[in-house]
């Protein structure tokens, strides 16, 4: 099998406009989200220190399961959209780094729908400022990550609520809980 090609990567990323909410669209299922979550989003902050606070939310069984990280430009000097994303676990007890890539393969001009892989090609989003993306604009984002490699028959669609759910529950939340079920299956 001959080795695949270097991913092409966003260029020139304007930070300050990929700050906000993205809806997780569709991802390829992975050991750290609960099986059954529905509603899964993200929240980029920019910190003063040019870091970016990351909040990932899920709700699963009706109750919200959260986890904080921290993203930054795994190469400063380079124009590249790769960045590392670093999360401690469990959550509550934070004392082991777990750092992932989070490479931004699209963004469109408006900043409204992106693709994030990462090099090894197990981890894909579809992401979007809405929770409901056109069919059009799904395809051609499909297209995309299959032109880079990405085996797309294992892509899932993330349902979505609309409107979405409130975040402000913290009685419900589960913050960590999710991430020791993750580890049995659950």
């Amino acid at each position: 099998m001959a080795p695949k090609k270097e991913m092409e990567v966003v260029k020139g990323l304007d930070v300050e406009r990929y700050m906000g909410r993205w809806y997780e669209i569709a991802s390829f299922p992975s050991f750290f989200q609960p099986k059954n979550g529905v509603d899964t989003r993200a929240t980029y902050t920019l910190n003063s220190d040019g870091t970016i606070h990351v909040l990932n939310e899920t709700w699963s069984d009706g109750k919200r399961d959260s986890i904080e990280g921290t993203a930054y430009k795994a190469d400063p000097k380079s124009d590249e959209a790769k960045l590392k994303v670093k999360f401690y676990v469990p959550p509550f007890l934070p004392i082991i780094p777990v750092t992932g890539d989070y490479w931004v393969l699209y963004i469109d001009d408006d900043y409204q729908y992106a693709l994030i892989g990462q090099p090894s090609r197990k981890y894909l989003w579809i992401l979007s400022r809405k929770t409901h993306l056109e069919d059009e604009i799904y395809n051609q984002l499909v297209q995309k990550a299959a032109e880079e490699g990405y085996d797309v028959s294992k892509l899932h669609k993330t349902p979505q609520h609309d409107p979405p759910p409130e975040s402000d529950g913290a009685s419900t939340d589960n913050k960590g809980i999710w991430w020791i079920k993750s580890l049995f299956g659950k």
